[in-house]
């Protein structure tokens, strides 16, 4: 196996290794040393296996390191949003890209798991990943009974 470069959340780091996910394959890569990194940063980054069996890898570079904020917005969705959760069944999710760079999505929960579904938005791995795989620098998420949109924004 050779080197991957690509982009990376960190979704685990403890003192003696880290754990990326590579936000294009889903793919999981166990470092065999802890660089300082921190649960949520997003590389862009070299990796390749430690041999002699190839179960872990070494960070070779890191060409970018960031954060990505995932946000709750205190202002209502927009009215767009409003319009396409009311054309779509409870559970139903509706991606559009935005004018320029990210996506927004949404998201029809039942009204009275608004905040639940606000709360998974934000702690789910894969709004994260998204974010990265987009190139977004953040994500904000706007909540009204029954109504999540979930903004990826340059």
């Amino acid at each position: 196996m050779s080197e991957k470069t690509g982009t990376f959340v960190v979704t685990n780091a403890d003192e003696e290794s880290a754990v990326l996910r590579d936000v294009t394959d889903a793919q999981v890569h166990t470092l065999s040393a802890h660089p300082d990194l921190s649960v949520g940063e997003v590389l862009d980054a070299t990796i390749r296996p430690e041999p002699p069996m190839e179960v872990t890898w070494e960070l070779l570079s890191v060409s970018e390191r960031r954060e990505i904020p995932i946000e709750r917005s205190p202002e209502r969705p927009t009215k767009q949003a409003r319009e396409i959760a009311a054309a779509q069944d409870v559970g139903e999710v509706t991606t559009r890209e935005r004018a320029g760079e990210g996506e927004l999505h949404v998201l029809t929960v039942p009204g009275e798991r608004t905040e639940e579904a606000v709360v998974d938005v934000r702690e789910d791995d894969a709004t994260l990943r998204r974010a990265a795989r987009l190139g977004v620098d953040r994500v904000e998420i706007r909540a009204d009974d029954g109504v999540l949109s979930v903004r990826y924004l340059p």
